[in-house]
C-alpha cells in the first residue's frame, strides 16, 4: 500500500521525519524565513498524516505505552475536516507559532498522569490529571483536574480544574464519555494522533 501512495507523492514517514527535523532547528529567522524554507509545505505533511492513518489501520499497529512518556512540543495541527478525496487533499492544516510554544506530556508516578501546557510570553498555563492507555487501540484518555498559571516562573494560581467531562471516578468512566487521543504513528522522535474532536496534530519529542 506505501509503495503505491509513494508513485505520487513522497512517502509519508520521509515527510514527517522532516518536519521533526525543522521543529529542532535553531535559527533567529525561524518565522521569517530560513525555518520556513525547510519545512515541508502544509497541505504535504496533511497528507503524509491521513496516510499515515490509513496505514497504520491497515496495519493494525499497536505502540507500548513507553512509547509515549516523555514531554512533546506541539508542532503541527490540522482541523477534522482534514481529508484525502481521490487522492487530493482536502483543507489544510498550520505549523505552530513559535512564539505560543504549546506541549503535551505523559509521565507514569503512582498513576499515567498527562500534562497539557501553552505560554503566552512570560505567562504559563498548564492543565494536569489523570490518563489510561488502550494499548490495543493505541487510544489514550484522559481527564484535566488541575490547573496551574505561572508568571515570570512564579506560581499565581493553583488548583482544582473542572473539565465538565467528569461524574465519578475516572477509571469507572466508559471511554466514550471522556476526551482521547487516538495515536497512529509513534516515533522516538515524534508522535502523532488523531483527536476526538477529529482534529490531526503532531508533537515532536523535546530534548533537553
Amino acid at each position: 500500500m506505501i509503495g503505491e501512495l509513494s508513485t505520487t507523492v513522497p512517502d509519508y514517514s520521509e515527510i514527517l521525519s522532516k518536519v521533526a527535523i525543522a521543529a529542532r532547528q535553531k535559527t533567529s529567522d525561524a518565522e521569517g524565513g530560513l525555518l520556513r524554507n525547510h519545512r515541508p509545505a502544509a497541505k504535504l505533511v496533511v497528507s503524509a498524516l491521513l496516510q499515515a492513518e490509513r496505514a497504520a489501520k491497515q496495519q493494525r499497529l499497536i505502540y507500548p505505552l513507553e512509547s509515549l512518556l516523555g514531554d512533546w512540543r506541539l508542532y503541527f495541527t490540522a482541523p477534522r475536516n482534514a481529508k484525502l478525496q481521490n487522492g487530493v487533499v482536502q483543507g489544510n492544516g498550520f505549523y505552530i507559532p513559535q512564539i505560543v510554544p504549546a506541549q503535551i506530556s505523559f509521565h507514569l508516578r503512582e498513576r499515567l498522569e498527562i500534562g497539557n501546557q501553552i505560554q503566552f510570553g512570560s505567562l504559563l498555563f498548564k492543565l494536569t490529571g489523570p490518563a489510561r492507555y488502550l494499548g490495543k487501540k493505541n487510544l489514550l484518555a484522559f481527564d484535566f483536574t488541575q490547573m496551574q498559571l505561572r508568571l515570570f516562573n512564579r506560581t499565581v494560581y493553583q488548583g482544582k480544574f473542572n473539565s465538565g467531562k467528569r461524574s465519578g471516578n475516572f477509571e469507572e468512566q466508559p471511554i466514550g464519555k471522556l476526551p482521547f487521543f487516538a495515536f497512529f504513528l509513534i516515533t522516538e522522535d515524534y508522535i502523532v494522533a488523531r483527536g476526538r474532536g477529529g482534529g490531526l496534530a503532531i508533537w515532536v519529542k523535546q530534548v533537553a
